[in-house]
């Protein structure tokens, strides 16, 4: 006897009790010819048999398809195999009716093209019998539903493709239909379209609609203290369960209505309950088809069945008053009207209270202690239905409890409850304050003005006003800060503003203070007053204010204060000076760099006698102890993203500086990690965000590895005060800045550069076998290097010195395409930037360059003196200048104004967004009046490529995100490292 079964993945699996002869073909053939190799476990001797493991055979479902239609003498074939050939019958007469669609599926990376049957009540009815009628032998395995389903899913479309005639010339969409071959122009869209044309193909039935009722009664929260507390109470919520039909209002099923009705709503009931399978075994109401449910099952049908229930067609209703809310948390400030400036700062005394809320409403002390003892997941608040955690609630409600009461404490304990106190899962959304507070916490509120300096010899900008208002603010305080605004916005000539505004003050209030003077040394002897035009100034007032001012740190030479130290990269000092000549020709500029720069006596006197130090990064480190004990008003990190290590050097000689305020400037406050937002604010504002471990474990990892929102919003509250940060692409801060249109431009390797691509792989993958731990990260970072450098040229990767062309033709496909797009530039009468991260690729390209275009090329790089940069900046910035300029991305990435160019080219990536950004700011930027063209090139099927599409969605996280860098590539696994450094099979150019 021969017997079949049906098995999802494997098809149509045979097995025989004893040999079977006779049979005609093709079964008969098939069977004669099969070893019988599969395995199925299978219930012998009836219904009440035992399960055994059989010896089968297997038959993919096109072949299965003809198999089954074919009528078999009954002596020799079992019930289950006879029901087997009853389903695929039925499925050839749907197909002979018509009632199939072609449907697009995606599998194993190509579009395939296979029929389906259309569906519907009918087809689901049909399906509904075969299930009842199943024999137990096709029970073995459970789910007799879905065994039946994926059987005529999978027999659908042989059957239709074996009765079809295929036509002398089609659509490729019915050729790949019709001769089971892949879709070369598939896609979603088109699938989709297709799922579409079905689903109205069954529009005239009705949809099941499940409409969730509140329970009678108020239960849940209320707003009195006095009001029963009904949490406990158990209530069953109503899910009616309707039909609608097209144009028509949901209508509930009575259970004794129509039968055809009630049979449609018991079916697609079926099918939302296995789609949301805690819809089963829920109590029902006798007179209807609704179910009713406990709270907790209605607060998971709303937070997760409800997703459920839409993939499967299924609508859910929500009560109208309904509300899915998560909490906030809200810090409300005061702060009083100081009696003296030395009262407020990080020092000064403030009182807080914390806020909860669910959604825009604001939680009672009633309600919270409601929330405390809920145990439920819904909560009546207010006449609304309000769904969230209770845990998470009760906990935010307690914390919030002990804080109600106004608490006074300083503003530097302030911001340490915001590090340390915190409610899992609960984000600080808003922060406000009154008095003096406001002006550090909340940067929607404009500071105190600022009047720009007389001696300042620009226009500034509406928001560089508010820089400078802010910085001023800031110092008036003594808080430190990061003016983190976008490269090329200005934050020179705002740090400018501020020490001419500061020694204007500071000379205005010494000649008060001297003319009070006079009129003391004047009055007649006795009298304790001076009259003095209207007014009446006192003796002891004169005194007062003049000891303030000694205190003040006013120095005897002119009443200037102690002078700012600023510290900034090589490559921008000569910026810094021509932008000090240029805006603020009065302060005294002093350069602490060279060979030959002061020590000793000489520098102290020299210090004294200046307003701005301007010394480099390099020498901050050598010189620290001369640097230190210097008198210093404020120190100035430009480009502060220098001591984004805490524990370099440079980090330790920055924090070891003493001055009264603090500032860093950097228009990348994160690049890669967290961390380095720490570093550079534990400069500003010491101490502020912990140290480095605690900062890693309340704020680095949670965002990092969870993008943890609590975690986000509390970082975001804490640097809040000590962060002003401005973006150009926003048209409130600056509307006639052009656009800039960024492009990722695509090469093909030459056959030379693939070979050598392949090689270094090779190479990488063999040393890859036995390496660990560092031994294989640098194998990792090896190969990457090296790849870039066949990726740029192969003279570059070899280092032999070679030629960069072969008998007249390009070596590099990306060279090749750099110079058709320099062609164009030069061809428009404009200027390029061209940045590289290695410098030896640099000086290989710039004589060719220099050859091909008939100008010379100037490369900045870091080995260039300070004095040549200056002169490099200034010729390239002239209208005759170079029109092509090399940098590298270290040494000319930040700092530099190069507005003479509006097209920037990456040659090789850093797969950092951030430091490709600032390199691209050298041109986009203030003084920029035309559209800046960004071209990053990357060659194909690269490992350029891969990791391009990889990072393109990873931007920044509201500007405290994580950027990409290399270090997680080494983290890959072997396969992973394989399948994302091997060559594509588009990679080399015709």
């Amino acid at each position: 006897m021969l017997h079949g079964l049906w098995s999802p993945g494997s098809g149509l699996l045979l097995w025989q009790e004893a040999p079977v002869v006779g049979l005609p073909d093709p079964l008969g053939g098939v069977l004669a010819a099969s070893k019988f190799r599969h395995r199925a476990q299978v219930l012998v001797n009836g219904a009440d048999g035992t399960v055994e493991q059989v010896r089968a055979h297997a038959m993919a479902p096109a072949a299965a398809a003809v198999a089954l239609r074919q009528r078999l003498p009954m002596e020799a074939v079992a019930g289950d195999l006879r029901f087997l050939g009853h389903v695929a019958r039925g499925v050839e007469r749907w197909v002979r009716a018509g009632r199939v669609v072609p449907e697009l599926r995606r599998d194993d990376g190509q579009w395939w093209v296979r029929w389906r049957l259309v569906g519907g009540e009918r087809q689901r009815a049909w399906l509904a019998e075969l299930v009842v009628a199943m024999p137990p032998a096709l029970r073995v395995a459970g789910k007799p539903g879905m065994v039946l389903e994926d059987m005529v899913t999978e027999l659908a479309d042989p059957i239709a493709r074996q009765l079809l005639d295929p036509p002398a010339s089609v659509h490729p969409l019915v050729a790949a239909l019709i001769g089971d071959v892949a879709l070369d122009g598939g896609s979603h869209q088109l699938a989709e379209v297709l799922e579409r044309w079905r689903a109205s193909l069954t529009g005239d039935e009705p949809e099941l609609v499940l409409r969730l009722l509140e329970p009678e009664g108020d239960i849940g929260l209320g707003e009195l203290d006095e009001e029963p507390d009904t949490d406990d109470v158990v209530a069953l919520w109503r899910l009616q369960v309707c039909l609608r039909a097209a144009g028509e209002a949901p209508n509930p099923v009575p259970l004794l209505g129509d039968p055809v009705l009630v049979r449609t709503a018991i079916e697609k009931l079926g099918e939302a309950t296995r789609a949301y399978p805690r819809l089963r075994d829920l109590p029902s109401d006798p007179q209807s088809m609704d179910l009713l449910l406990p709270t907790e099952v209605v607060a998971d049908l709303v937070e997760h069945g409800a997703h459920a229930l839409q993939a499967a067609g299924v609508r859910l209703l929500l009560p109208r008053a309904w509300n899915i809310s998560a909490p906030t948390m809200r810090l409300r400030v005061d702060s009083a009207v100081p009696a003296a400036e030395s009262t407020v700062g990080m020092q000064g005394l403030v009182s807080y209270r914390w806020e909860l809320a669910l959604g825009d409403t604001v939680l009672t002390k009633a309600e919270m202690a409601r929330l405390v003892r809920s145990k439920s997941d819904l909560v009546q608040l207010r006449g609304e239905w309000v769904q969230a955690d209770h845990k998470v609630l009760a906990a935010a409600a307690r914390y919030v409890a002990a804080h109600l009461d106004d608490t006074e404490l300083t503003f530097a304990d302030l911001v340490g409850e915001l590090v340390s106190g915190h409610v899992e899962k609960v984000p600080i959304t808003e922060v406000t304050a009154t008095g003096w507070a406001a002006d550090l916490l909340d940067q929607t509120r404009e500071p105190e003005p600022v009047t720009p300096p007389v001696g300042l010899k620009a226009q500034l900008r509406p928001y560089q006003e508010r820089g400078l208002s802010w910085l001023a603010t800031m110092s008036r305080y003594g808080v430190g800060g990061i003016l983190a605004d976008d490269m090329g916005l200005g934050k020179t000539v705002q740090v400018l503003a501020l020490l001419v505004h500061e020694r204007e003050n500071t000379r205005s209030r010494n000649e008060d203070a001297t003319r009070a003077d006079r009129q003391v040394v004047t009055a007649p002897a006795g009298n304790a007053e001076q009259h003095v035009g209207a007014e009446v100034v006192s003796l002891s007032e004169v005194r007062s204010a003049k000891a303030g001012h000694d205190e003040g740190g006013i120095q005897p030479n002119d009443g200037a204060p102690a002078p700012t130290l600023l510290v900034c990269p090589m490559s921008v000092v000569g910026n810094w000076q021509r932008e000090a000549e240029r805006f603020a020709p009065d302060l005294r500029v002093l350069v602490h760099h060279g060979a030959g720069r002061r020590v000793g006596d000489e520098l102290d006197e020299a210090v004294a006698d200046a307003d701005l130090v301007i010394t480099t990064y390099s020498l901050l480190a050598r010189d620290a102890v001369e640097l230190a004990r210097q008198q210093w008003d404020r120190v100035v990190l430009d480009e502060a993203q220098h001591i984004k290590n805490a524990g370099t050097r440079q980090a330790k000689a920055a924090r070891a500086l003493p001055a009264r305020h603090r500032l860093a400037l950097t228009g990348t406050p994160v690049e890669n990690r967290l961390e380095e937002l720490r570093s550079i604010l534990d400069f500003a504002m010491p101490k502020v965000l912990g140290s480095a471990q605690t900062f890693r474990a309340r704020f680095a990892v949670p965002i990092e590895r969870d993008r943890d929102e609590n975690a986000i919003s509390r970082l975001r509250a804490v640097t809040q005060p000590f962060v002003l940060r401005r973006v150009k692409t926003d048209p409130a801060v600056i509307s006639d800045l052009p656009e800039k249109l960024e492009m990722t431009v695509r090469a093909n390797l030459t056959v030379e550069q693939a070979a050598l691509y392949q090689a270094v792989v090779d190479d990488m993958m063999a040393k890859l076998k036995d390496a660990k731990g560092m031994a294989r990260k640098g194998a990792v970072l090896g190969a990457l290097t090296r790849l870039k450098q066949v990726c740029n040229h192969p003279a570059h990767f070899l280092g032999d010195g070679s030629g960069v062309l072969h008998r007249g033709s390009h070596r590099s496909g990306k060279l090749a395409l750099v110079e058709d797009v320099l062609d164009a530039v030069l061809a428009d009468g404009e200027k390029a930037l061209l940045f590289t991260q290695f410098r030896e690729f640099g000086e290989l390209i710039a004589p060719f360059m220099a050859e091909r275009f008939g100008t010379a090329i100037p490369f900045l790089h870091g080995g260039v003196p300070k004095k040549q940069r200056d002169t490099m900046v200034e010729r390239f910035q002239t209208p005759d200048g170079p029109p092509l300029m090399l940098l590298s991305l270290k040494a000319g990435g930040t700092g530099l104004n190069l507005t003479a160019a509006n097209h920037v080219v990456h040659l090789d990536r850093w797969w950092n967004p951030a430091v490709e950004n600032q390199a691209t700011d050298r041109a986009f930027r203030i003084g920029q009046h035309r559209n800046v063209q960004v071209r990053k090139l990357i060659c194909v099927d690269t490992i350029e490529e891969k990791i391009d599409e990889m990072i393109s969605g990873k931007r920044q996280l509201a500007d405290l995100a994580i950027g990409a860098g290399e270090n997680w590539i080494t983290e890959l696994s072997t396969d992973e490292l394989h399948q994302l450094f091997a060559l594509g099979a588009e990679a080399v150019g015709d």
